[in-house]
């Protein structure tokens, strides 16, 4: 199943998820280091933050396993980003077809095209929170139980595929980042949605829980190490540090001057709101951010996520909570994407 490719040696890298939050800063940062030349970019629709790089765009999907047959041929490494992240568990279904079924295909492909290395970026998500109180590393097992959301289980199903390429001669690394927030949010992504929500002052109140957030670019650079430093089928954990939402709606404050809900839900009253919540947002044609998912997660997810391995094995190196959570404010000002009319 896996060829040569020919004797021509291989130096182009290959990301799926280019028009997304990280694979727009990836496309940009490997085009700075090889050269713009030597990044192909895979996109469906729009090529998102970084449609400006004058990089190889090729339109394919990855749930046509053809085109992306045709957008590997000749390629050194494959940057798997391309993903459907939802906390809305009415799309279980799309879930699995886009993580699972979708990751198989890029698999497939990439062994058939004789890719050198495949870096597939999955999530926290793949891997279960419980138990809570202990330190959660990449020892941890899958998230792939029935108490599990379909987010969850579709990442780890995902790496799966990733494992059953390796069993057939893939040499493929899998880093697993936390909350992913910075700059070069364009679309924007759910926690970006949240930076907005926060300054157009649309959030009533907070919720009495917290996350583990990552900067954009610190997991870039990871993915960037991970080419040439993880070892074949091994985990890698980016993380940042957990903060509750409502330092993080501080440090909005700080950054941006308009004020921050001073009301907060305990979590049984979110949990108790949340359908009604999901149910108004639809109603109101918005993306609904609160929803049973985000409350769970923010409540019950791990506050001792390990990104040691990473740090030895990756020079990863996670930047202060401010620094970007100031960073993305700016980049969303420069953008105008703070017109509170939007």
């Amino acid at each position: 199943m896996k060829s040569s490719g020919g004797g021509r040696p291989r130096t182009v890298r290959v990301i799926t998820g280019a028009s997304g939050h990280i694979g727009g800063v990836l496309a940009r940062a490997l085009a700075e280091r090889h050269g713009p030349r030597q990044v192909r970019a895979i996109y469906r629709k729009r090529r998102g933050t970084a449609a400006d790089l004058d990089i190889a765009w090729v339109n394919g999907d990855i749930l046509n396993r053809e085109s992306l047959i045709a957008a590997f041929k000749g390629a050194e490494t494959v940057f798997h980003l391309a993903a459907l992240v939802s906390i809305d568990s009415v799309r279980a279904q799309e879930l699995h077809r886009t993580n699972v079924m979708g990751t198989r295909n890029v698999v497939e492909a990439a062994l058939e095209c004789g890719v050198r290395r495949l870096v597939h970026v999955s999530s926290i998500h793949a891997f279960d929170q419980h138990p809570l109180d202990e330190v959660l590393d990449e020892r941890r097992g899958p998230a792939d139980g029935p108490h599990h959301g379909p987010y969850d289980r579709s990442k780890a199903a995902g790496e799966v595929e990733v494992r059953r390429g390796i069993d057939h001669g893939l040499d493929a690394v899998i880093v697993n980042p936390t909350s992913v927030i910075g700059p070069y949010d364009g679309r924007p992504s759910l926690m970006g949605q949240v930076f907005l929500d926060l300054y157009r002052r649309r959030i009533p109140a907070l919720i009495a829980g917290g996350y583990d957030w990552v900067d954009v670019r610190d997991v870039v650079s990871a993915v960037m190490a991970a080419e040439t430093q993880a070892r074949c089928g091994e985990n890698y954990l980016v993380s940042g540090q957990w903060n509750t939402m409502r330092k993080f709606a501080q440090l909005s404050q700080q950054a941006t001057g308009v004020a921050v809900p001073r009301l907060q839900f305990p979590v049984f009253v979110a949990r108790l709101w949340a359908p009604c919540q999901v149910f108004l947002d639809r109603s109101r044609g918005r993306r609904p951010l609160y929803t049973p998912t985000a409350v769970r997660v923010m409540a019950e997810g791990n506050r001792q996520i390990s990104s040691a391995k990473a740090q030895a094995q990756l020079g990863f190196l996670p930047r202060p909570l401010a620094e970007s959570v100031n960073d993305t404010y700016r980049w969303f000002d420069e953008h105008g994407m703070l017109d509170a009319r939007a």
